[in-house]
């Protein structure tokens, strides 16, 4: 390493927890289990590890759950954007490792959400709170969901969207995870499936939601001087943006404009790269809606052609652009903050692990470049990452 640059930062380890329905154990058992096999998989020794991501689980997320782990790091991030969160964090990670504050950071994420409900433990909420700008809206009786069903109506509205062509988000992501046996749902759905199961919030029927389950998984970043010690290939960060566009309906510009357009373009820039140059997309995936409308914030296809690019299975594995290419959240698992599965799942596609699902680069080979890209909130924040193949 020359002392006029950073240091390159690369991902080293990644693992799933038990996922799925996982009905006798605790959300910190399930980050304690993804760390364990991240670090197993990096082939590094836990003394390395100096810092930690967490969020979600606990008052203090990273302390509570460094001291579950047994850590004591030197670094920690608790940033809690939703689904956003983990692209947020690596970027911040990478950016500590690369001007030496850490030498590697563990982020990990577990949750029983599904178990949970199950078992009585929890309840669904109408909102996450009536403080502050949620003041405004909170009486109005709009959920999450129907923030999302808004935003979707009004992409149909504007640009002619159909929902069979929402649909076919749900069909194709169904088809990937039909090939992956750590899948909660593989079963084969079509259009019309989707389209005649009960409404949630229209346009949303029920095959347009993500699924709830359990699980759990950690990514381990660190400093290039450790890669040579490390037991697969290198995943490089080349490149992360990060984005927060309103708290309140009321102060989104426009319902069809995600903010992935602002972290997206960040990421391509600052790893020097263009959407053309992507072999592979892990995208947010709480609503079909959401797949669609990333796909034009990141520049895959213009704004307004979302609708006709998921069409004749563009995006499935042998698409032109393979999306989500584990099942996503709508088909694999969603037990909650799912943004970490993303860089897990674009990390085995890079390294050639991904078994039957594992999608090809321009050149027939394996994949060379990948992006994450995580929507938080009712695309109130978004994280881009942009991955490389060492």
């Amino acid at each position: 390493m020359s002392a006029s640059r950073p240091r390159k930062v690369a991902v080293v380890g990644v693992a799933l927890a038990d996922c799925g329905r996982v009905d006798d154990t605790t959300p910190y058992a399930l980050h304690a289990q993804a760390a364990r096999r991240a670090l197993a998989d990096s082939g590094l020794d836990r003394s390395v590890v100096d810092g930690l991501a967490s969020a979600g689980l606990g008052t203090l997320a990273p302390v509570e759950v460094a001291e579950y782990l047994g850590l004591r790091p030197t670094w920690v991030d608790s940033t809690a954007v939703g689904g956003a969160t983990w692209e947020v964090m690596a970027a911040h990670a990478a950016d500590a490792i690369a001007a030496g504050r850490a030498r590697a950071v563990l982020l990990v994420y577990g949750s029983t959400a599904r178990a949970d409900i199950r078992a009585g433990r929890r309840t669904s909420n109408l909102s996450f709170g009536a403080r502050g700008p949620a003041q405004f809206e909170v009486p109005y009786g709009h959920s999450l969901i129907a923030k999302y069903a808004m935003a979707a109506r009004r992409h149909m509205h504007a640009y002619g969207t159909t929902l069979e062509q929402l649909a076919e988000v749900a069909v194709t992501a169904r088809a990937n995870a039909a090939v992956n046996p750590e899948a909660m749902f593989r079963d084969p759905i079509t259009v019309d499936e989707v389209l005649s199961g009960p409404m949630i919030a229209d346009p949303f029927t029920k095959l347009h939601c993500c699924i709830r389950s359990d699980g759990g998984c950690a990514v381990l970043l660190a400093a290039e001087e450790y890669v040579p010690d490390t037991a697969k290939t290198p995943v490089w960060i080349l490149g992360a943006g990060e984005h927060t566009s309103h708290a309140t309906m009321s102060e989104w510009e426009d319902f069809t404009v995600s903010p992935a357009a602002v972290s997206g373009r960040l990421a391509f820039e600052r790893a020097g790269v263009r959407p053309a140059d992507i072999d592979l997309a892990e995208i947010y995936d709480a609503f079909t809606y959401m797949t669609l409308v990333t796909l034009e914030d990141l520049g895959f296809c213009a704004k307004g052609e979302g609708g006709a690019f998921v069409e004749k299975g563009r995006t499935g594995l042998r698409g032109e652009l393979p999306v989500n290419t584990d099942g996503g959240g709508l088909s694999a698992c969603h037990p909650g903050m799912r943004g970490l599965f993303l860089l897990v799942e674009a990390v085995r596609q890079l390294r050639g692990e991904a078994g039957l699902r594992q999608v090809s680069g321009a050149g027939g080979g394996l994949p060379e470049l990948a992006v994450a890209s995580g929507t938080g909130g009712w695309f109130c924040s978004s994280g881009t990452v942009v991955l490389g193949r060492g």
